[in-house]
C-alpha cells in the first residue's frame, strides 16, 4: 500500500480519499497518507446541497467522479448488509449524467472498429447523440439498405479510466480489509472483484448484443414488449449497432396518450414479462429504470440498454418462485422458510427474531398496491431484515430487489393503483405450468433418465452388499453424536429410573396381595408386612420425584 501512495500516483486515489474523508473515517484517511489527495478538492458544491440528505450527496458525488464510481455505487446498492436503507435507496437510483464526447472521436472509433468510414457504412449518421452515459453514447443512423439503427459508441478513454480506477479500488479495498473491522467482516476485496467482472462485461458490447438476442427470443410470446435487434455485422467490442426504436420515455408521456394506452394492460404485460425472465428463463434485464423503458408510437413497451443483466441458476429460479408466491399470498412463515433455504447463517443468527420480522414484513404489505408499497422495496427490506438477524441472503436477491425497485417506478408512473400481489397470484398457475413444462424438456428428460439408469445399475450391487452384511451379522449402524459420554449417562439414568419404577410397582402389587393375609403383626389395624411394603414404595416414589425435579432442573455440567 505504501508504494501505491507515492506522490505521482496520489491523483488516482483522490476520489476515493474524498469519499472516505467526507462519508467515512477521517482518521483512517490520515493514517494512510491520503490527506494529501484532498488539497486540490474544490469547494464549489451547490449551495442547496446542504438541504440534501447525506445519502443523496454521496450519490451525487459518485456521479461527479466518473463511470467507475457510478457503477461501484450501483453495486453497493445491492449490499444491504453494509449500508442502511437511505443509502441503498439513493445508490440504487444512480444514473449516468455526463456530457457527450466529440463527434470526431465517434467517427474515428467507428472507423477503427468497423474498418469503414461513416460515409461508406451508413447513408446517414447524426452528429448529435440521442443519449450519453459514462461508458458510451448513442447516435441515430441509417444503414445503406435503409434500416434505421441506433449506434452505441464507447467513450475513447473509458477502458483506460476504468482500468486505472479498478487498480485504485483494489488497493483501497486491501487497505480497508487489513485496517478496519468492517473490512475484515465484509471483505471489500471480494466486492471489488465482483465489481471488476461486472464492469468489464459491460465494456464488451458484443455481450450486450448477445443479451439483446437472448431477451428477444425469450420474450417472443409478448407482442406488446419489444427489444431492439442487434446488427452483428456492424457490432464489435466498442461499437454496438441495433435496431432503432422510436418511443417516448414513460415519464414524458402526454396525459391524453397515457389514457389511450390502457396502462393497466401495459403494466400487467410488463410484470408478466419480468416474472417470466426471473422465474422461467433465469435471465433478466436488471436495469429497467424509466430512462431504459420507452412507450412506442403503436402502444408497446420497449426495453433498451441491456448492458446490465442478471442470470439465475435453475434451483435459484424455483426458490424465487416459492418466495414470490409466499409474499404475494401473505404467507410470511413460508417466505421465511424459503429465505432460510437460500440464505447463509452467520454466527449472530437469531432464528426467532428473524422469523418474527419476516412474517411481520410480509403480512404488512398483503393486498397492497403500487401506490402503497414498492415490491422492490419489500424485497430489499426482506434482505436487510434477514441480514440484521444473522441470515445473509445471496447477491441474486439484492439484484432482484434493485430490478423490481426500478420496475416499481415504471409501474407507478403508468398505473399507480395497479395491485402487484393480485397480478402475481393471477399469473401463479401459468408460471408453475410453464416451470413444469420446462423441467419436462427433452434435455431434462434425458438427464433424468440417465440418472435413473445409473441408480438402477448400482442398486443390485448395493442391495446385495446390504443383505450380505445382515446375513453375516456384519451390519452396523453408525451414529455420530456431539457428546457420547453425556448420551450414555442419559441412557443409564433413564434405565435406572425404569428399573426403580418396576421395583416400586412390584412392592405395591405385593403389598396389595399381602393385605389379604391375616397376621398378628399389624399397623393401624392392617397387616404389618403389607403396610411396610406400602411405606417403602411411598418413600421410593417420593425419592424418585425429588431426584427427577432436582436433577433435571439443575443438570450436572460435564467438564471437557
Amino acid at each position: 500500500m505504501a508504494n501505491s501512495l507515492s506522490p505521482d500516483r496520489l491523483k488516482r486515489y483522490a476520489g476515493m480519499a474524498r469519499l472516505l474523508y467526507k462519508y467515512g473515517n477521517r482518521d483512517l484517511v490520515a493514517r494512510a497518507g491520503l490527506e494529501e489527495a484532498l488539497r486540490d478538492d474544490d469547494q464549489t458544491a451547490d449551495q442547496d446541497s446542504e438541504s440534501k440528505s447525506l445519502a443523496e450527496r454521496l450519490a451525487a458525488d459518485l456521479e461527479r467522479l466518473g463511470p467507475a464510481y457510478v457503477k461501484l455505487g450501483q453495486l453497493l446498492s445491492t449490499r444491504s448488509d453494509l449500508l442502511p436503507a437511505p443509502y441503498l435507496d439513493a445508490l440504487s437510483r444512480l444514473q449516468d449524467r455526463v456530457e457527450p464526447f466529440s463527434f470526431a472521436d465517434v467517427a474515428r472509433i467507428v472507423q477503427e472498429e468497423l474498418g469503414v468510414r461513416l460515409s461508406k457504412g451508413f447513408s446517414s449518421f447524426s452528429g448529435t447523440p440521442i443519449a450519453a452515459a459514462s461508458l458510451g453514447q448513442v447516435h441515430r443512423a441509417t444503414l445503406r439498405d435503409g434500416r434505421e439503427v441506433a449506434v452505441k459508441v464507447q467513450r475513447p478513454e473509458a477502458r483506460d479510466q476504468v482500468a486505472s480506477d479498478l487498480a485504485a479500488f483494489a488497493d483501497i479495498a486491501e487497505f480497508l480489509d487489513k485496517h478496519t473491522q468492517t473490512g475484515r467482516v465484509a471483505s471489500f476485496a471480494e466486492i471489488v472483484e465482483e465489481f471488476r467482472k461486472t464492469i468489464l462485461e459491460e465494456l464488451d458490447y458484443r455481450r450486450e448484443a448477445q443479451n439483446l438476442s437472448t431477451l428477444r427470443d425469450n420474450l417472443a410470446s409478448f407482442p406488446r414488449i419489444v427489444i431492439p435487434a442487434p446488427i452483428p455485422d456492424y457490432s464489435t467490442g466498442r461499437v454496438l449497432t441495433m435496431e432503432y426504436i422510436s418511443g417516448t420515455k414513460i415519464t414524458a408521456l402526454n396525459p391524453v396518450v397515457h389514457i389511450d394506452l390502457n396502462p393497466h394492460g401495459l403494466v400487467e404485460t410488463l410484470f408478466q414479462a419480468y416474472l417470466r425472465q426471473i422465474i422461467i428463463d433465469g435471465f433478466f434485464h436488471a436495469d429497467p429504470h424509466p430512462g431504459n423503458v420507452l412507450v412506442t408510437e403503436d402502444g408497446r413497451i420497449a426495453l433498451i440498454d441491456l448492458g446490465m443483466v442478471s442470470r439465475l441458476a435453475l434451483s435459484r429460479q424455483e426458490q424465487l418462485l416459492k418466495l414470490v408466491l409466499a409474499v404475494a399470498e401473505g404467507r410470511g412463515d413460508q417466505a421465511f422458510e424459503v429465505a432460510m433455504g437460500i440464505g447463509r447463517r452467520l454466527d449472530n443468527f437469531d432464528r426467532d427474531a428473524a422469523e418474527r420480522a419476516v412474517v411481520g414484513l410480509v403480512t404488512r404489505y398483503q393486498d397492497a398496491t403500487i401506490q402503497d408499497v414498492q415490491v422492490g422495496s419489500v424485497v430489499m427490506q426482506l434482505q436487510r431484515i434477514a441480514g440484521g438477524h444473522g441470515l445473509r441472503l445471496p447477491t441474486e436477491m439484492t439484484m432482484l430487489g434493485k430490478t423490481l425497485l426500478n420496475l416499481d417506478e415504471v409501474a407507478r408512473t403508468l398505473a399507480p393503483d395497479f395491485n402487484v400481489q393480485e397480478s402475481i397470484r393471477r399469473n401463479a398457475a401459468s408460471l408453475m405450468q410453464e416451470r413444469m413444462r420446462k423441467s419436462l424438456s427433452l434435455a431434462g428428460t434425458f438427464s433424468a433418465l440417465m440418472e435413473l439408469r445409473t441408480f438402477a445399475e448400482s442398486l443390485p450391487a448395493r442391495l446385495n452388499r446390504f443383505l450380505h452384511a445382515v446375513d453375516t451379522n456384519e451390519f452396523k449402524l453408525k451414529i455420530e453424536v456431539i457428546d457420547e459420554g453425556a448420551l450414555i449417562e442419559g441412557f443409564q439414568k433413564v434405565a435406572n429410573r425404569i428399573a426403580l419404577g418396576l421395583v416400586l410397582a412390584a412392592l405395591i402389587v405385593g403389598a396389595a396381595m399381602l393385605m389379604q393375609v391375616r397376621t398378628t403383626f399389624t399397623i393401624l389395624g392392617y397387616p404389618g408386612l403389607a403396610m411396610l411394603l406400602f411405606l417403602a414404595a411411598a418413600a421410593g416414589g417420593v425419592w424418585m420425584v425429588v431426584a427427577i425435579m432436582t436433577g433435571d432442573r439443575h443438570p450436572v455440567v460435564r467438564k471437557p
